[in-house]
């Protein structure tokens, strides 16, 4: 085989790889137990009709139902001092706005 063709195939596998990798890194959705501990370490305060809310949500995928979400549009009376949603209180910190995976986990420390 000659060498060009040896490159050849070394940088379509190198390719190969770090497209898996990428893809595997950005996969928006998260594991069940990881999911657990941010539910158990936060209160996410959401509200019906809110698309950033909905945004939050995709990223944790079918794992969103281990969550601790408060919904403001239901449930007005738990959200006083809640001015803008989504809205996470860790530590008793209120972050507003759409947070990554990798954001919570270090807020959460999970």
């Amino acid at each position: 085989m000659k060498k060009s063709s040896l490159i050849t195939i070394a940088i379509i596998i190198a390719i190969i790889l770090l497209a898996y990798f990428l893809i595997k890194n950005n996969n928006p959705n998260t594991d069940e137990e990881l999911t657990k501990c941010i539910g158990e370490n936060s209160v996410l305060y959401t509200q019906l009709g809110c698309h950033a809310c909905e945004i939050q949500e995709n990223l944790f995928g079918e794992n969103y139902k281990f969550l601790n979400v408060i919904d403001c549009f239901y449930e007005r009376e738990k959200c006083t001092g809640i001015t803008a949603t989504p809205t996470w209180k860790i530590n008793g910190e209120k972050i507003t706005g759409v947070q990554s995976i990798k954001e919570l986990k270090n807020l959460t420390r999970c």
